[in-house]
């Protein structure tokens, strides 16, 4: 497989978003949790903001059944709208209509929730024979340049896929997908093989991958011929394994930090630094935690 793909002129952005949010119940039992706020907005604004900031102005979210929220939050609310007109709330009048226009977005369901590599799948009609970014939806990134920028970057740089990498250390790089590879500079490293959830003790590398993605448009082909790996779903690291050793796969370790927020200790951490981070609400937070007892 020789790849021949302009990696220049990526303009669309996949975000999975249909799975069932089980690390988080019971609160996610009937709201997604990509609804989760963290601030004042929910995740996968953050994260549909990154594509968009990062150039990518036209983005499928892959939902389920049970998630038509999300859909509803990036639709125009005229009733909402016309109410605050109405009171004279300028400001958020602006900030609510702001939200449908972050950038052309367009939903398509699930049916079966077959793992991670069927839901990036679902997105094969929409995306076409032109490569594409992956997002996916629970994680937020806090950095400067935003990581699917960086990643878009490299990409057209070198004229293949890149996928985000983080170092990790003793058993927690079981609970990701593991790279096998070699430096080519810093922070840049060519894939030779990928593993999903390897045991702490036979993972090849301490660099695991992130929730951001630029792949080729034949990454749908190898999908399709995916077996189901761990957890008896269509992983795709797999379809990424194949790939680094019939094509060329390339990891980047970017510059951010990244919140888990189908987690509970992540979501609360990502509240309490983002919130720190507000020029409004984090003075106040900051006076707050300096003084409680249960910070001491």
């Amino acid at each position: 497989m020789a790849s021949s793909v302009d990696f220049s002129r990526v303009r669309k952005a996949v975000i999975p978003a249909a799975g069932w949010g089980t690390r988080f119940l019971p609160a996610t039992k009937a709201s997604p949790k990509e609804m989760l706020p963290v601030v004042d907005k929910p995740t996968i604004q953050y994260v549909v903001e990154e594509a968009a900031h990062s150039g990518l102005d036209d983005i499928l979210i892959v939902t389920g059944r049970t998630k038509r929220a999300i859909e509803d939050h990036f639709d125009r609310s005229t009733e909402l709208e016309a109410v605050l007109s109405a009171k004279g709330r300028a400001e958020l009048l602006e900030l609510v209509e702001g939200i449908s226009r972050i950038a052309e977005l367009h939903f398509v369901r699930q049916k079966e929730q077959l793992g991670l590599g069927h839901a990036v799948l679902c997105a094969r009609h929409h995306v076409g024979d032109r490569p594409f970014a992956v997002l996916l939806g629970d994680d937020i990134i806090d950095s400067v340049e935003p990581v699917t920028a960086q990643l878009l970057s490299l990409a057209a740089a070198e004229g293949c896929g890149v996928v985000a990498l983080e170092r990790h250390t003793g058993p927690e790089i079981s609970r990701y997908g593991v790279v096998s590879g070699r430096p080519l500079r810093e922070g840049v490293f060519s894939i030779e093989g990928l593993v999903e959830k390897p045991p702490a003790e036979k993972a090849p590398s301490q660099l695991a991958v992130m929730g951001r993605y630029v792949l080729p448009p034949s990454v749908f082909e190898l999908l399709e011929q995916t077996a189901p790996g761990v957890g008896g779903e269509i992983q795709i690291t797999d379809a990424l394994d194949r790939l680094a050793r019939e094509d060329r796969l390339l990891g980047l370790e970017y510059e951010g930090r990244r919140y888990d927020i189908g987690d509970k200790h992540g979501w609360m951490v990502a509240n309490i630094e983002l919130m720190l981070k507000h020029p409004t609400l984090g003075p106040p937070l900051r006076d707050y935690l300096r003084g409680h007892p249960a910070t001491r």
